[in-house]
């Protein structure tokens, strides 16, 4: 896969699309090393939509903002398939309804404090546990998200092999726009929009285009587009263009993991640009601090 030639996708993603809260898409592509040229946006209000995007001929290389896995703990005790094409076909065969029961019951009987069984990526990265279901939902965004991914036959590295010239990875916004700042960037609550939250998307929108943060590529784009970033305030737009720069950094890294560990688990994955267990072998764009010195998981 050449960078030069390849398309890059930066997806921020729902669990349920429409008009008002779409699927959000940065289009881009890299220039040499070192510069993302910012293309455009696309916005999906529906599945059909999102379908048709990862149908799309390649070469492109896209990193999708949900969880692609399950925590192996938790598809362990509930005696679910332990690999990936067919751990996403029985959730899918559950359906909603029994999928959603199915984690609340888990939960429950978990002991408190432990509630939530966490994938190691999600320890690396202080993601969400896809076992969430509000607040965010990212147990349902795997739920839409994860079935749709195999069904394109796609290539998920670590997981799924599929076509070659159309790359899906995991993606993790908030994994980059916190090694930029700690604020609260973005909200849906028309109530919760602020100047300082403008301020904070100033501040991320700005090291990305200087190329001042760990994956040191410069985020280029015309005026209008950036200026966009920073008059969204749900931060769909900043939160696509920052899963687009961890597509562009994995790109660079490389096939065939594109610098996900040597051996990712096959009932997890493994968050683009997370953090690498200290076993793994595979080149990695960059390195965040330690986890010990990131407290927030908001989980």
């Amino acid at each position: 896969m050449n960078p030069a030639t390849t398309a890059l996708l930066g997806v921020d993603f729902t669990s349920a699309p429409r008009k008002r809260k779409p699927i959000t898409v940065a289009h881009g592509h890299l220039v040499g090393e070192a510069v993302l040229q910012l293309d455009g946006f696309e916005h999906l209000p529906d599945w059909a939509g999102f379908e048709a995007l990862l149908a799309r001929p390649g070469p492109w290389l896209g990193g999708f903002d949900f969880p692609f896995g399950l925590p192996r703990e938790a598809v362990a005790d509930l005696g679910w398939p332990a690999s990936w094409p067919a751990l996403v076909t029985h959730c899918q065969a559950l359906g909603k309804a029994a999928f959603r029961q199915a984690l609340d019951r888990y939960r429950e009987s978990r002991p408190a404090g432990r509630r939530y069984a966490h994938r190691a990526t999600d320890t690396a990265a202080l993601s969400h546990s896809p076992l969430k279901l509000v607040n965010p939902p990212v147990g349902l965004m795997f739920l839409e998200g994860a079935p749709r991914l195999l069904a394109a036959g796609l290539s998920v590295p670590g997981l799924q092999p599929g076509d070659p010239r159309r790359i899906a990875l995991e993606a993790y916004p908030g994994l980059l726009a916190r090694s930029i700042s700690r604020a609260s960037y973005k909200s849906d609550d028309p109530r919760k929009h602020s100047a300082e939250r403008e301020a904070t998307r100033r501040l991320i929108v700005d090291a990305l285009a200087s190329g001042n943060h760990p994956l040191r590529l410069q985020v280029q784009g015309r005026d209008a587009l950036l200026g966009q970033l920073l008059a969204d305030p749900s931060g769909d737009l900043l939160d696509a263009v920052l899963a687009l720069t961890e597509a562009a950094a994995s790109l660079l890294a490389g096939p065939p993991a594109f610098g996900l560990p040597s051996e990712t688990d096959p009932v997890e994955g493994w968050i683009a640009c997370a953090p690498l267990p200290s076993t793994a072998t595979a080149p990695a764009p960059w390195r965040m601090p330690p986890s010990s010195t990131l407290t927030a998981r908001y989980d």
